[in-house]
């Protein structure tokens, strides 16, 4: 018997049963449910990054394949609900798309000019210290505050690949949002289910606001500033913040057996 396809918010029971026929058997009536269920999320998502600009359907096409590969993807055993799963990897195939095709959003001359500065200087201190530096060590070799390298990387992440030891975006074939700055030996390489899940243990040491800020700076991939706005605090504020919750985080892991050390 045919199932009406849904014409408003599908319960989470549905989306689940869509989601573990689709799985199983590549029912394409539960992926054209599934589609039409998250079709306004992915506009709203787009939208947000297009702010009017004539790429608009471009995004919203890239966005339907973030979509995609989260339903293939989505392992509902994790206990984390398929929209919180599925939003980091509809943004992160939307900036791909944004960092890859267009130039589209304004990057300051400072920042411009201080991102490659710091790839360059995290590639030499990677050598020099046979570690990841942490972002004091990349202010001090600079000489410039430790805001502004927060800043330039945080705004590099959307226009080029300033990578600090394998940061990952999420996108269609299940890659996911790495807590970067958490991570300071090298990655062995096929670890990152496990760090996750590493990583949701040690949240509990956070305040709800430093969770906030990490859930919207990292597996939201918003700017400080969008952060800010949504929190009603100046971005300075949330880059304190950030800073002070990253430190936690790590202090939590590395009591854990099996943690990372930093």
């Amino acid at each position: 018997m045919s199932e009406q396809s849904p014409t408003k918010s599908s319960t989470k029971d549905e989306v689940l049963l869509w989601i573990k026929r689709y799985q199983e058997t590549q029912d394409e009536e539960a992926q054209t449910n599934l589609v039409l269920n998250y079709e306004r999320l992915v506009q709203s998502l787009a939208r947000k990054y297009s702010k009017g600009k004539p790429y608009h359907e471009d995004l919203v096409q890239v966005g339907m394949l973030g979509l995609l590969g989260a339903i293939r993807r989505y392992d509902a055993s994790y206990g984390r609900s398929f929209e919180a799963f599925a939003v980091p990897t509809i943004i992160g195939e939307i900036k791909r798309f944004m960092r890859d095709k267009t130039w589209a959003i304004h990057v300051p001359r400072r920042i411009k000019e201080l991102g490659p500065k710091i790839k360059a200087t995290v590639e030499t201190l990677t050598v020099d210290l046979q570690r990841s530096p942490l972002i004091h060590e990349i202010a001090e070799y600079l000489d410039v505050d430790e805001e502004a390298v927060l800043e330039a990387m945080e705004i590099g992440r959307s226009y080029q690949a300033l990578s600090m030891d394998h940061a990952l975006d999420a996108d269609s074939e299940g890659g996911t949002v790495t807590l970067f700055d958490l991570v300071g030996t090298p990655d062995d390489g096929y670890e990152t289910t496990d760090q996750r899940l590493l990583v949701a243990d040690a949240l509990v040491v956070l305040t709800d606001r430093e969770r906030q800020i990490i859930q919207y700076t990292y597996m939201d991939q918003m700017s400080q500033k969008e952060a800010g706005e949504l929190l009603g605090i100046s971005q300075m504020h949330v880059s304190r913040l950030q800073r002070k919750a990253i430190r936690k985080l790590q202090e939590k892991i590395s009591e854990t057996p099996g943690g990372v050390s930093g």
